[in-house]
């Protein structure tokens, strides 16, 4: 891993939430309001701007855990700034915190895993992962 990934560098991101970002069991909307797995994602996305610069051409990164609490909804319209902070990095695992706020009303605050690990061990993993192909397609 490059150096210069330090606590307290941050990332942010920002977007207007859609009816695509609600939650949706079954085709049909739940609430119109930013759903807790879009906020995930985009703390994962703020999260992954920081680590991707400091990457090598041989590293990648997966996200290994995320505790979220979702505190507050964000209405279709509402523009939602998520963030992450560099609370921790060994160059083997960076851990951030995140939030997501609207204004200056927190709605999602929480900590991010990703794990840094070669790229060829990762490949390694996955296809170690993967399920046997069907009969006749090997």
């Amino acid at each position: 891993m490059k150096p210069g990934l330090e606590p307290g560098q941050r990332a942010e991101i920002q977007r207007r939430v859609t009816a695509d970002m609600c939650p949706h069991f079954d085709g049909a909307l739940v609430h119109p309001t930013y759903a807790t797995w879009t906020m995930v994602h985009h703390m994962e996305v703020a999260g992954r701007m920081l680590l991707a610069p400091h990457l090598e051409p041989h590293e990648e990164a997966v996200g290994a855990h995320i505790s979220v609490d979702h505190k507050a909804p964000a209405p279709i319209g509402s523009l939602v700034t998520v963030s992450a902070e560099v609370e921790s990095n060994d160059g083997r695992k960076l851990i951030c915190r995140v939030a997501a706020r609207v204004g200056d009303r927190l709605i999602g605050a929480g900590r991010f895993t990703q794990a840094i690990l070669p790229r060829d061990v990762l490949a390694r993993r996955i296809a170690q992962g993967a399920p046997d192909p069907p009969s006749g397609m090997a």
